[in-house]
């Protein structure tokens, strides 16, 4: 199979979790047009129209875009290790942390990433406050829900955490780097703690990993681009 997605995006992470963890082969492909570049998308629209990653491309052909899709098919099709708790309760808390954070905190980081598009000198300070308000209070809805056991849900990894992990690596590390503000995280200990062990999880340090090699990658292509 072949998974188009890019690094630096949250949303093919919880994939590659996944794929990770049930030692299934997979080729990456990453397409032209993401991460700011004004390349187009091209034949990349052809495999998946809505434009975005990750795809999942199966072995016969079929396609298959959207991460938290994707998540619930390599589930049925391929159920051990399983990433999804058997117990109703957890499973509908599995997929309302991935919601929260997909709805609220991934959509509170957008205009900051719309920022990086602009000259530095013009970043508008109150559209920046506004934006760490937001990704508080996302992080507050989280807080609410989140695991105490040292994963998100329970005791046994599951897709949350890999819609978790990246997000955490873009408020405790890149938000700060970035825009000179406090990361909100520390302000919410159930999701701080949860946050120090689930790195520990060798798959789940491979994600963060990932994700901060892909941060540094384009850190570097902007500083590039701005000096020539």
């Amino acid at each position: 199979m072949k998974l188009y997605q890019t690094y630096a995006s949250p949303f093919p992470s919880r994939v590659r979790l996944l794929l990770y963890a049930k030692g299934l082969e997979f080729e990456v492909i990453e397409p032209p047009g993401f991460g700011g570049s004004t390349a187009p998308k091209g034949n990349y629209l052809a495999i998946n129209p809505i434009g975005r990653v990750p795809t999942l491309v199966m072995d016969d052909g079929r396609v298959l875009p959207e991460s938290e899709v994707i998540c619930e098919f390599l589930e049925d099709v391929y159920p051990r290790p399983a990433l999804r708790p058997s117990d109703p309760w957890a499973r509908a808390t599995m997929r309302l942390l991935a919601r929260i954070s997909d709805i609220y905190l991934v959509m509170a980081f957008v205009p900051l990433f719309d920022l990086l598009a602009t000259p530095r000198a013009g970043w508008d300070p109150v559209v920046i406050d506004a934006a760490v308000g937001e990704i508080a209070a996302a992080l507050g809805y989280l807080e609410a829900h989140v695991g105490t056991e040292g994963y998100a849900v329970g005791q046994a990894l599951t897709a949350a955490d890999g819609a978790l992990a990246p997000m955490l690596v873009l408020t405790d590390e890149w938000l700060p780097e970035t825009f000179g503000v406090a990361s909100p995280l520390p302000r919410n200990p159930r999701l701080t703690a949860y946050w120090r062990a689930v790195q520990t999880d060798p798959l789940v340090a491979r994600i963060v990993g990932e994700t901060r090699d892909a941060i540094a990658a384009r850190r570097r292509a902007r500083t590039a681009a701005q000096t020539t």
